[in-house]
């Protein structure tokens, strides 16, 4: 689905996708039809990629490819830094959309406890070099909200980048790990820095009411109906089920959506999530109103220990939704690569295609 994103303040604004109507059977049918059961814990959800694609290569200096190269701000992290970059051709293809991990970066960071003490923790915070400690999915984060070089043809905006020291809650204890979510932002930071949460997203209706205090599901709560825009779903994702739906939708974030095979995730009700299987995991993620979702965000979620292990240059699959939320290039990979003449490791979007 094809819209025609605003540009507001050098940042596309969210675009309105036609509303779509759902029944709950229809929102179990939505489940049902990745041919696997998923079982959440509470919190916001996320999942693996197929990644049985990635393929492996010699890695190198020249990365990314100067020259046609731009990169945005620093910010501060651990010992070191990370920055946004965004690559294009000469004639103007998009290439690369990407965050640069100093090494550095990966150590000397913040436990829960230092968080949890910080005084950064204002709202407008997110955006300067040191971040925002913030709670995020009920456990201590440290946030950033960073533009990316603007590329005309693709619809990202901005790296919204979390480290969380104890994880967060969600699959059954899968994701708590110490780890990065790395969202790449389709919509304007405002839009995105309006989403409250954890709560019902506004495109549902009839769940019941969570106690803040606690990460518990209520095991009651279903829900009656929805707007979510099943078309935008990615292949082979699932919304999280109906007793954590009013803790889908999260602070800064949105909805997110997860494959249903990811290997960290539990195997059947009741079970526990195994996070000494997750490792480096995709998710996608939704924001909306009353009368629809979109897509609004991929997320690469990466623990430390991969980052601090990785060497080389991987390529993993991004799953494609039957519709989109714009008519730009979207991408159908995403990447992590070593870079040791520079001592860094980077993870990017890129195999952009015209939708």
């Amino acid at each position: 689905m094809a819209d025609d994103d605003a540009k507001s303040g050098g940042n596309r604004a969210e675009s309105t996708t036609r509303p779509r109507a759902a029944n709950r059977r229809a929102v179990l049918r939505g489940v049902a039809a990745t041919g696997a059961a998923v079982v959440w814990g509470s919190g916001a959800v996320a999942g693996e990629p197929g990644r049985g694609n990635a393929s492996a290569g010699a890695s190198g200096g020249g990365f990314p490819p100067k020259g046609i190269t731009e990169y945005g701000r620093r910010v501060d992290l651990g010992n070191g830094s990370v920055r946004t970059f965004t690559t294009e051709t000469p004639s103007g293809e998009p290439k690369y959309h990407g965050v640069e991990f100093d090494r550095a970066a990966l150590e000397g960071l913040p436990g829960a406890d230092a968080l949890a003490a910080a005084d950064n923790r204002a709202e407008t915070d997110k955006y300067r070099a040191g971040g925002q400690a913030t709670k995020v999915h009920f456990k201590q984060s440290l946030q950033f909200f960073v533009p990316f070089p603007d590329a005309e043809e693709t619809p990202f905006t901005f790296l919204g980048l979390n480290w969380n020291p104890g994880g967060h809650f969600g699959g059954a204890g899968a994701w708590l790990k110490p780890h990065f979510d790395i969202h790449f932002h389709m919509l304007d930071p405002a839009r995105v820095d309006a989403v409250e949460g954890p709560r019902l997203p506004p495109y549902d209706t009839g769940n019941g009411e969570y106690d803040p205090g606690s990460p518990e599901p209520d095991p009651n709560g279903n829900v009656d109906e929805t707007n979510f825009d099943y078309d935008q779903l990615p292949e082979g994702y699932t919304r999280s089920p109906d007793v954590v739906a009013d803790q889908r939708y999260i602070t800064d974030m949105g909805e997110h959506t997860a494959p249903a095979d990811a290997p960290e995730l539990p195997d059947g009700p009741g079970e526990p999530g195994t996070p000494e299987n997750f490792d480096n995991t995709l998710i996608q993620g939704f924001v909306g109103d009353a009368e629809t979702s979109r897509l609004a965000f991929v997320e690469p979620m990466i623990t430390r220990d991969f980052l601090l292990g990785f060497g080389g240059n991987e390529t993993y699959e991004v799953p494609q939704p039957q519709e989109y939320p714009h008519d730009r290039q979207h991408p159908t990979e995403y990447g992590v690569r070593d870079v040791p003449s520079k001592d860094t490791v980077a993870v990017m979007l890129g195999g952009f295609e015209r939708v």
